[in-house]
């Protein structure tokens, strides 16, 4: 069956980094666009960064871009998401989504990870 696994969160305070990896399985992985979306308490779930399914083409929320890094490796069926200069307003459980569009309209999300900034 389909599984997006994440790992990588915890607590880092102010400044630091953290590296998210979503191990996929059950699917095709190389032909899904994968994406990283966060929700914080009492927020709606919001897209953080997206890479395309031959990994050439990445886009960035606003508040995101020149401090995270989205990437894939199709031989391992995992993406990443690199976190740099983290904020508190980072703080959020961050999921992994995978998709394909029109006409399969496939969707699979993660179960989360917590990630807390903090000092």
């Amino acid at each position: 069956q389909v599984q997006l696994v994440e790992s990588g969160g915890g607590l880092v305070q102010p400044g630091g980094s953290l590296r998210l990896s979503c191990a996929a399985s059950g699917f095709t992985f190389s032909i899904y666009a994968m994406s990283w979306y966060r929700q914080a308490p009492g927020k709606e779930r919001e897209l953080v960064a997206v890479v395309a399914s031959a990994g050439g083409s990445t886009n960035y929320a606003d508040s995101v871009k020149g401090r995270f890094t989205i990437s894939r490796d199709n031989a391992k069926n995992t993406v990443y998401l690199q976190m740099n200069s983290l904020k508190p307003g980072d703080t959020a459980v961050y999921y992994c989504n995978a998709r394909r569009g029109s006409p399969w309209n496939l969707d699979y999300w993660g179960q989360g990870t917590q990630v807390t900034v903090s000092s």
